[in-house]
């Protein structure tokens, strides 16, 4: 999937309007451009509540999200850049087609969600949650992931280039053709064993073989 670096090489440039106010349940915003916003559906925030609403073909530069709900949102051939998205809930949310670059992700709910052909690039997710969710197809690309929560979610053909994975756990997941040769970093807080299916090169076997060990049971002891 080739993502624009540019908002005017979006092929929907020239029909984006902008956006002003709040979000609203189950809205649907076609060719929106939300610019330098803030939504902040924290107690007495202005920022509204976005569950089940449709994103089509929009863009997202330069905002911020905090404590918003967009529980089962839709996000189709969606565009972000530099936005912040803090306590955010996206579970069960669905993203096609879409893409964030230099984004920053923190307390981020996105259990039960689906991913498909969704790139991710230069971004920072920490604490982001996304148990039980579908990615297929996705590529974190020179971002961090410090203490995200794959558990028992499904990865099909997912890839980390230039990635670092700090504290991050893979407990019941299932992997298939999730490709790691090329991150920087592999470091699990749990799931071991749920590497099978994965692709890794020779170094990080060697950097995972004592922890792998020790999940597996083998004990390594020289004479």
């Amino acid at each position: 999937m080739t993502v624009p670096d540019e908002l005017a090489d979006l092929p929907y440039a020239e029909l984006l309007r902008p956006h002003a106010g709040p979000l609203a349940t189950e809205g649907d915003y076609d060719t929106v451009h939300f610019d330098a916003l803030a939504f902040d559906g924290g107690p007495g925030g202005a920022g509204g509540s976005g569950g089940g609403a449709r994103f089509l073909e929009s863009a997202v530069t330069d905002c911020t999200f905090t404590d918003t709900h967009l529980r089962r949102a839709r996000f189709n051939d969606v565009w972000a850049t530099s936005t912040r998205f803090t306590g955010v809930s996206l579970a069960e949310s669905n993203w096609l087609d879409s893409s964030l670059t230099g984004c920053s992700l923190a307390g981020v709910e996105a259990f039960g969600s689906v991913l498909r052909r969704v790139v991710l690039r230069r971004c920072k997710l920490d604490s982001v949650n996304l148990r039980s969710a579908a990615l297929h197809d996705v590529v974190f690309e020179d971002c961090v992931l410090r203490d995200v929560d794959f558990g028992e979610a499904t990865l099909n053909g997912v890839t980390f280039p230039g990635s670092r994975l700090e504290r991050a756990r893979f407990g019941r997941a299932t992997l298939k053709k999730a490709d790691f040769r090329g991150a920087v970093t592999i470091d699990l807080a749990d799931g071991y064993e749920s590497l099978s299916g994965a692709v890794i090169d020779t170094g990080q076997l060697l950097d995972l073989a004592p922890a792998l060990a020790q999940a597996l049971g083998i004990t390594v002891k020289d004479r």
